[in-house]
């Protein structure tokens, strides 16, 4: 079966972003596809809090949110909704994917657990945790490609998530994200690729792109990696769409030659000498 991925430039207008991640559900169902996997944050891109403010709803008054499950539901088609940035009961917001099935209904929700707060050497500097709230539960879902096990961009770099995920039956890993252009072009790939090894997984990581209208760049380059680690598809730079093979025979295979599942072992504490 096909999954297909829509590569993003998402703005500081929820409604423009609606009306790509909308046009993505279409040409997906046209192209073939049994699922859609969009980024990191489709429905809205802009670090100016004050700007951002009149944007940032609660899930069910999100617009964004609205017109893609109709749009699903439209369509026919499942859609995993990679992130939008969702007000609390709290006050906080939430960085929350949601998985929703060919009828619009919602079948999973995760909220990002690792927050990014970084200082980068290029002079850039991240503090998700000033706004959101991490998430306290991992999460997969029963899908036409397979259980999937859900993730956010720097929840890549913690592959204790990976393998719970792994654990408890996910034979795909979905990874949206909006990574930087320094981290993507130095550790992009190469995580991505250590996870769907070290899960014998298919990862699915789509991802924003260019440059966005508050100033910021982002790497792009939505890929699928096998359960092996090869890469089915790489979409570079451009936005759009891409389309990659999700064969399940290629899990069985993996985990056939080198049965890592079955190898896992818990780790003792460690002993400090």
């Amino acid at each position: 079966m096909k999954a297909a991925l829509l590569q993003m430039t998402s703005g500081i207008d929820p409604a423009a972003n609606a009306r790509t991640l909308v046009e993505g559900v279409e040409q997906a169902k046209a192209g073939g596809a049994a699922m859609l996997f969009t980024p990191e944050m489709s429905g809205l891109l802009d670090r100016d809090r004050d700007r951002a403010a009149g944007s940032l709803v609660r899930e069910e008054e999100d617009r964004v949110l609205v017109a893609v499950r109709e749009a699903a539901a439209k369509h026919g088609l499942w859609v995993h909704l990679g992130s939008l940035a969702v007000l609390r009961e709290d006050g906080k917001l939430a960085n929350r994917g949601f998985v929703i099935d060919e009828t619009g209904a919602i079948r999973a929700r995760y909220d990002k657990m690792h927050l990014f707060d970084v200082d980068l050497p290029s002079g850039e500097s991240w503090r998700e945790a000033n706004s959101y709230a991490p998430g306290e539960r991992a999460v997969t879902v029963a899908t036409p490609l397979g259980v999937l096990g859900l993730a956010i961009c720097y929840d890549l770099r913690f592959p204790d998530l990976f393998r719970a995920l792994s654990d408890a039956g996910a034979t795909l890993l979905a990874v949206p994200a909006a990574f930087t252009r320094p981290t993507g072009a130095a550790h992009w790939h190469v995580l991505l690729r250590a996870r769907a090894i070290e899960a014998a997984a298919f990862v699915i990581a789509a991802a924003q792109t260019g440059m966005h209208a508050d100033g910021r760049a982002t790497w792009g380059h939505s890929l699928v990696a096998d359960p092996w680690g090869e890469l089915l598809l790489d979409m570079g730079e451009p936005a759009g769409l891409g389309f990659a093979e999700i064969d399940p025979a290629r899990t069985v295979a993996a985990r056939a030659r080198v049965p890592v599942l079955k190898h896992r072992r818990a780790i003792p504490p460690v002993e400090s000498l």
